[in-house]
């Protein structure tokens, strides 16, 4: 993602998806190749996205070589906006396949009738617990991410103060006035850390655990590029708006975009990642219902969870592949946080009470 995500190519840009992350203009990029109109037989396929998709241009034109389609990348902000925007011209889709949809949002996508079914070729390899729609194949997996609470390491070790490590430790008056989040009814990050919460405390603990967060002088603000460049003391945009928060909501792979980007590279990370705060989040791409180049968009479905493109993703949306076999890059692995126990919310549980929660947590925090 918000762009994110799930970290878009800027200073710290190449999002993270999300996810799906923050913002709200709408951009064009053509991919590889000259392309040509879209219609019957049209070799131009258009992708709709949130904000923070980035590839490779070497391996769009690898889709170009195999398949003869050339890629268009139509951005839409963040995942939540241009998931909107889809439901909007749902039956007439702005183009043929929209990637970024992620399991927090999976259920608006599916109930308003946005894809068609297509079985990509090779989805036996892709791992079974991230197809929340085996059974159709609306949509495609194509990545996972966690999102979950940043620390600007040099704040911490300055005060000799230990960052916190769990949604417990946020709420300490140790903690006070340090943490930025999104607003969870515009951004797929700050939803997702809603989530971890509710998937912590319950439904009959997330809201009292949210009045002491407020109390503890969380901020709020409309998506993940404010966050974490403009008000994150420990990323390079935050540092050089001079920003004053050392707490983020942000991913578990957004410490090896600090240390790609910086020049000279450092040998550790400028942020670490409080483990105990993640929420999974898993993004999938589909077909979109009425797409007018639906033999180019089944193409980039199949493209899109092979190995090339899925070795591709991590040092460029800085998420993880979800097919088997997949590498990923030392840099990654090496700088990012592992996360063995994410929290999780059921897909037809967050179909039944998003909405609710997201209610519930504006009128706690925001109004």
């Amino acid at each position: 993602m918000s762009t994110t995500k799930k970290i878009a190519v800027t200073v710290v840009a190449a999002a993270l998806g999300a996810t799906a992350l923050a913002g709200c203009a709408s951009s064009d990029d053509s991919a590889a190749g000259t392309g040509g109109t879209k219609g019957t037989g049209s070799k131009t396929v258009t992708l709709v996205s949130h904000d923070s998709f980035n590839a490779s241009k070497d391996v769009l034109k690898e889709f170009t070589r195999e398949t003869g389609y050339t890629v268009k990348v139509l951005k839409s902000g963040d995942a939540g906006a241009a998931l909107n925007q889809e439901i909007l011209t749902k039956g007439s889709p702005r183009g043929d396949v929209f990637f970024g949809v992620d399991n927090t949002l999976l259920s608006r996508a599916l109930d308003n009738g946005l894809f068609t079914s297509y079985k990509a070729k090779g989805i036996d390899q892709v791992a079974a617990d991230v197809q929340l729609d085996a059974s159709k194949h609306r949509v495609t997996p194509i990545d996972t991410g966690d999102i979950c609470v940043n620390y600007d390491k040099k704040y911490f070790a300055d005060r000799k103060l230990a960052p916190p490590q769990s949604f417990d430790d946020l709420a300490k008056p140790a903690y006070k006035n340090l943490l930025v989040t999104e607003n969870a009814a515009t951004s797929s990050p700050g939803l997702g850390f809603l989530l971890g919460t509710v998937a912590t405390y319950g439904e009959d603990g997330y809201q009292d655990y949210w009045k002491k967060l407020k109390d503890n002088g969380v901020k709020v603000v409309d998506g993940w590029e404010q966050a974490y460049n403009e008000e994150f003391s420990g990323s390079a945009g935050g540092k050089k708006a001079k920003a004053d928060r050392p707490l983020v909501v942000s991913y578990a792979s957004s410490p090896p975009v600090e240390v790609l980007y910086a020049d000279p590279q450092p040998k550790a990370a400028p942020t670490g990642v409080a483990t105990a705060t993640c929420f999974r989040q898993i993004e999938f791409a589909g077909l979109l219902d009425g797409a007018k180049n639906e033999a180019g968009g089944k193409a980039l479905l199949d493209f899109l969870i092979g190995k090339k493109f899925q070795e591709d993703m991590p040092l460029n949306m800085f998420v993880s592949p979800v097919t088997k076999g997949a590498k990923v890059p030392d840099l990654f692995t090496e700088f990012g946080a592992t996360v063995d126990k994410p929290t999780t919310v059921a897909p037809d549980e967050i179909a039944e009470n998003r909405e609710q929660w997201v209610q519930s947590w504006s009128s706690l925090v925001v109004k």
